[in-house]
């Protein structure tokens, strides 16, 4: 396993993250996610992401409970704060209120008394930004949280973030969360430049786009049984490259994939790490088999011949809009 820094940091992650969104606590039953955080701990994935809204903290438990064997300075834990984790209005956002209670909850999940990196799962037009990072700068200040990033935050966000940190002194911003693969690269435009820029690193998820780019889904077929198109909590997400097109596509990156000596999830995870900018490509698993195989895309170098071969077959179906970009939660 490969490792990098993450962003301008002196922090050092596996190039492969291993993430627990729609696996541990909801789809995949406890000993299984417990023995694919095992199966990535022997491929040498040091770096674990996952988010106190996730099953209703469940799959920070989880997490907490498969990597308490582990030596904690041996261990990367990433967490989440914004999404509500129950219907008082005090409990979602960042408010101050918000991040510190939050932060507290998930550290007792987790059985540990810190994270390596706290991030803000989504931008919160309700709360003054300056609010959310002296909060974050605290956590940082009480030994709680040792460095601070953000998820799925637009360009000018990130911009306004850095600028505060900046002038008030407070621990800046060490990375960025988003959605990236070959299909969906809508942060190339604006957020990477502008994170680029500033040291500020890109945690990517979804970096087989939900399943799509393992080849599974086939043009002018149902999805398979069990698969992530066919569960509510993640079809919203996979629904839009579930067109023939989109599928036709990808099934023409099989010989590329091939002839590289790869499956086409390997290769698919191997393209992310190879852009500009990038840290870390987080992968999820319902069996470990698929975090050994996953993690073999580590260390792996794709020449200009393939990256424009990939181009060329996917063509028009690739997503490049900057205002696709992932922001979902409503403004005033």
């Amino acid at each position: 396993m490969e490792h990098r820094n993450l962003g301008s940091s002196g922090l050092v992650v596996s190039e492969i993250a291993y993430g627990n969104w729609l696996t541990h606590g909801s789809q995949v039953e406890e000993r299984t996610a417990i023995d694919c955080v095992r199966a990535a701990l022997d491929q040498g994935i040091t770096t674990f992401d996952t988010a106190d809204v996730y099953a209703a903290g469940a799959a920070e438990r989880v997490l907490g409970k498969a990597l308490g064997g582990s030596d904690r300075s041996a261990v990367e834990i990433f967490t989440k704060v914004y999404w509500p984790m129950g219907d008082a209005q005090n409990q979602r956002g960042l408010s101050r209120k918000h991040v510190m209670e939050a932060c507290h909850a998930s550290l007792r999940r987790l059985g540990t008394d810190y994270v390596d990196l706290y991030q803000a799962h989504r931008y919160d037009y309700r709360t003054p930004l300056e609010e959310t990072m002296r909060a974050f700068d605290d956590l940082v200040r009480q030994g709680k949280v040792l460095y601070v990033g953000v998820s799925e935050w637009r360009a000018e966000e990130i911009a306004e973030a850095l600028r505060i940190a900046r002038e008030m002194g407070f621990d800046r911003l060490v990375s960025n969360q988003p959605q990236y693969s070959m299909l969906w690269r809508v942060i190339e435009a604006e957020v990477v430049p502008q994170c680029n820029g500033e040291g500020v690193g890109q945690i990517v998820w979804s970096p087989i786009a939900q399943g799509v780019l393992t080849g599974k889904y086939k043009p002018g077929e149902r999805p398979p049984a069990g698969s992530r198109a066919t569960d509510a909590s993640g079809s919203n997400f996979v629904q839009r490259f579930l067109r023939d097109d989109i599928l036709e596509r990808v099934a023409s990156l099989g010989p590329i994939a091939s002839d590289a000596g790869l499956t086409m999830a390997q290769l698919a995870v191997a393209w992310v790490l190879n852009q500009p900018g990038i840290s870390a490509a987080i992968v999820g698993a319902s069996q470990p088999e698929q975090v050994e195989e996953n993690a073999k895309a580590s260390g792996v170098q794709l020449d200009k011949a393939v990256l424009d071969a990939i181009d060329t077959a996917l063509g028009p179906v690739v997503e490049r809009d900057p205002a696709l970009t992932q922001s979902p939660n409503p403004r005033p």
